[in-house]
């Protein structure tokens, strides 16, 4: 069963983004309160505990929203599906728009292991219906 492990959001850019309980996905805003929300197609960031547990083997420390993750993820691989999949996350529909992405600096993680999973590993997505969504709901390919 695919779920999600933990929801991060940070207030500000910049910032790092920290675990909350359960979040509201606003339809073609992303999650309330989160500062990367908004109009464009990178609404919503999701990272496999999968891949993180890889870079856990070599050494690292990480806690949820180390990677800028939005939505950690267990039982789904996330970089197999396609852009334009669909997915219900608990009452939500994200539609899955980017697989990996550039990174932007050396992240600490990257100078710390020498790699980083978030630009080949990490997805994006945007809110196609809306919902309130916790830690533990099931994540489900609906089309």
């Amino acid at each position: 069963m695919a779920e999600i492990t933990a929801i991060c959001i940070s207030e500000q850019k910049g910032t790092k983004k920290h675990e909350v309980p359960f979040a509201e996905l606003i339809t073609e805003h992303g999650i309330l309160g989160d500062a990367h929300a908004g109009r464009w197609h990178r609404q919503v960031s999701m990272l496999s505990d999968e891949d993180v547990d890889t870079m856990r083997a070599r050494g690292a420390v990480l806690s949820p929203g180390d990677f800028g993750e939005n939505l950690l993820t267990r039982g789904i691989s996330l970089t197999s599906l396609a852009v334009l999949t669909r997915v219900q996350v608990g009452s939500a529909v994200l539609e899955i728009t980017q697989i990996g992405k550039e990174c932007h600096s050396e992240c600490e993680i990257k100078r710390m292991v020498g790699t980083c999973v978030m630009p080949t590993r990490g997805v994006f997505a945007r809110v196609i219906t809306g919902g309130i969504i916790r830690k533990g709901d099931r994540i489900e390919v609906i089309a």
